[in-house]
């Protein structure tokens, strides 16, 4: 496995696939190929069909930018790697193309390229000696060792400083997503809720005060992202909401260090690697089961573990969270990451903290194992329709 800080992002939403991932190929190709004249970008399956509304043509512009970029939109041609592809083209005056490359954008921000395929593993910097939470866990029982000291073993030095921007960030986008108001853009007319959440949890006892100020925090991201703000991938923007929203309410409830909060990032990012690793965190790819399904698997360890649960509970808190968001469908209201994405951040948020007490409350023995759920949320997604998987052709999408 890569470095967790792969899984950690700090850019503008509101897709990591269809908006960091294309800018980021197409700043790529720019340095490349510099000096032609002008460039042109082709999108393919899903990019093609929800690219509009995820703002990949304006992601991909601003990255050519001052020259110019011509987009052209291919929304009944998939390729065969992954169902995000564009093919970016440099042109000279003449119109003639002088250089032209294909690539994927693979969800949570990374892309590769075409060139790359066949050699994908040799080039891949694999900083982890062990890739699944099983292995890790009989890893922890012999050291006696936590999955936060799993990651700090493996990482760089410069794990924490990382984790601590990170975490300055996540704390930003709920600031920020709770001072702003007004209309979400788009052509939905959705009003922001964050902050009237946020004033009417004042009027709520204690537990459903605690349950408004999460949803509050959560929607104060998922806004931001769908905004274009600045957001952290945990692991995509489309789920961005879930983690950085119950960790938030955690550590003003209960007074957590500074330390705790980054060491249950830490565990929150390993849980997050093991997904992408082993499956996938792209919507595109297997449904929204891949994005918010890992965000609520992440956000409840983060908090099991924050509360002194065990490695075996901190697993199964995890596993809750995957196993009980299986075959959730990926079907964006006119390919804007609005509806559901935002109340589905919120609500996956509230279900991390049941999944928490549930395993806080058992011994932390079960049948069905972390690892065991992340394959078959694989197999699910590889067989959902295609109109389940961020293209906006089933479900909502088209029954709104």
């Amino acid at each position: 496995m890569k470095s967790i800080k792969l899984i950690y992002k700090i850019g503008k939403g509101p897709s990591s696939s269809h908006t960091m991932g294309p800018n980021n190929a197409s700043r790529i190709f720019k340095k490349q190929f510099a000096n032609a004249d002008k460039y042109q970008a082709t999108l393919y399956g899903s990019l093609a069909l929800t690219g509009k509304g995820h703002l990949t043509d304006t992601a991909i512009i601003q990255a050519f930018a001052p020259k110019k970029c011509e987009i052209v939109w291919e929304k009944n041609i998939e390729l065969p790697y992954h169902p995000n592809a564009i093919k970016l083209s440099a042109l000279n005056t003449n119109n003639q193309i002088i250089g032209e490359e294909i690539v994927y954008s693979v969800g949570g921000g990374d892309i590769v390229w075409e060139k790359d395929i066949d050699n994908i593993k040799e080039n891949e910097e694999d900083i982890y000696s062990l890739n699944e939470l099983a292995a890790i866990e009989n890893w922890s029982h012999n050291t006696g060792k936590s999955y936060w000291e799993f990651v700090e073993e493996n990482e760089d030095n410069d794990l924490w400083d990382y984790l601590n921007e990170v975490w300055k960030a996540m704390k930003e986008s709920i600031k920020n997503g709770l001072e702003a108001e007004g209309v979400i853009p788009g052509g939905l007319a959705l009003q922001r809720k964050a902050y009237s959440y946020l004033i009417r949890s004042s009027g709520y006892d204690t537990n459903l005060q605690n349950k408004a100020l999460v949803f509050a925090y959560s929607l104060a991201v998922s806004e931001e992202n769908a905004c274009g703000g600045i957001v952290v991938t945990a692991p995509t923007c489309g789920s961005s909401g879930v983690l950085p929203g119950v960790i938030y309410h955690l550590q003003k409830r209960h007074n957590f260090s500074e330390k705790k909060i980054l060491r249950a990032l830490a565990t929150a990012g390993l849980i997050g690697n093991i997904v992408k690793e082993n499956a996938s965190i792209s919507g595109a790819e297997a449904g929204c089961q891949a994005e918010i399904g890992t965000a609520c698997s992440m956000t409840a360890a983060a908090a099991t573990q924050l509360f002194g649960g065990s490695t075996s509970q901190i697993e199964y808190s995890a596993e809750m969270g995957m196993e009980h968001h299986l075959g959730m469908t990926c079907d964006p209201v006119a390919g804007l990451v609005q509806i559901p994405c935002i109340e589905r951040c919120a609500f996956a948020a509230q279900r991390a903290l049941s999944c928490n007490v549930y395993a806080m409350l058992s011994d932390g023995r079960h049948r069905i194992h972390f690892d065991t759920v992340i394959a078959t949320m694989y197999e699910v997604g590889k067989n959902l329709p295609n109109i389940y998987k961020e293209t906006s052709q089933g479900g909502l999408a088209i029954k709104y």
